[in-house]
């Protein structure tokens, strides 16, 4: 019968993969540790919620969700929950139509100074988002589009436009030429090439990149907090109505983060292969 003999190299190898799993491990707790702390306050009562220390054994309660969804106020959520999820997927929506065509542009089928288009899209990203502020909400005035979420769709489109052309250039970046150019020698146009060959083959990084978007849109509060009022208001311009003048109120605030974080944790969660998968795609090359 065989015996193996541990070598130096080995066991120092081995001492070095758990050393790195012990460090995710301790990584993964540090960074879930918050969202615990929220999802147990939300199930405290304000006494208990707002006590210090605070209180990990206090009896648990619905109440702050019971009051998210308008037990005493009345006040329903489901009007800005609505909202931003219809701009939220309308905008991922158009930024994957203009930006899957601008990255084969710039990957398969590439233009003269590429880079400088590149560039050019990635220093949108670098004017802060409050110099705009002003000159977006004169246009939106003038244009009655104030309180309306077809301004945020169109907002939320070209602010994640830049970052999805640079992630679907990268994983475009993967397809085999020999596929297109079989393609194109059958006689299919670029319509029938983005549907029927490049999209499949990338589905992973459109799935990446509708993620990303996706929680971009759903997470913005600046725009959404200064162009919006009564009708066209979204989740998070709800969640900062908790904070009044009243005070804070921590366990109902817990109570609506975690029903505003719900959507993109279920689609996160749905799509996670899908994610690590096109991430990775657009990584490797």
């Amino acid at each position: 019968m065989a015996t193996t003999i541990d070598t130096p190299g080995g066991i120092t190898a081995r001492r070095r993969r758990g050393a790195l799993g012990l460090l995710a491990w301790l990584c993964g707790i540090v960074f879930f540790l918050p969202v615990a702390w929220m999802v147990l306050t939300s199930l405290h009562s304000e006494p208990d919620a707002a006590t210090n220390p605070p209180s990990i054994g206090a009896p648990l309660t619905l109440q702050g969700y019971r009051e998210f969804f308008g037990a005493s106020t009345g006040v329903s959520p489901w009007p800005p929950l609505i909202n931003s999820f219809s701009a939220s997927l309308m905008s991922t929506l158009l930024v994957l139509v203009l930006s899957i065509p601008a990255a084969y542009a710039l990957s398969i089928k590439p233009v003269r100074k590429w880079s400088d288009a590149m560039f050019f899209f990635l220093s949108t990203k670098m004017l802060p988002a409050v110099a705009g502020l002003l000159p977006i909400y004169l246009i939106a005035q003038n244009t009655g589009l104030l309180d309306n979420v077809a301004l945020l769709v169109i907002l939320y489109t070209s602010m994640n436009l830049p970052i999805a052309v640079w992630m679907m250039r990268s994983f475009l970046a993967e397809v085999p030429v020999e596929i297109l150019e079989a393609a194109s020698i059958d006689g299919a146009g670029l319509p029938t090439v983005l549907a029927r060959i490049v999209a499949p083959v990338v589905a992973p990084g459109i799935a990446a990149t509708s993620l990303i978007c996706f929680i971009f849109s759903w997470n913005e509060l600046l725009f959404a907090r200064v162009l919006t009022g009564v009708v066209a208001g979204t989740a998070p311009v709800f969640l900062t109505g908790f904070v009044t003048s009243q005070g804070l109120f921590l366990a109902k605030v817990c109570a609506a983060a975690v029903c505003i974080s719900l959507p993109v944790l279920i689609a996160g969660f749905a799509a996670q292969d899908k994610l690590v998968q096109g991430l990775s795609l657009g990584a490797v090359k």
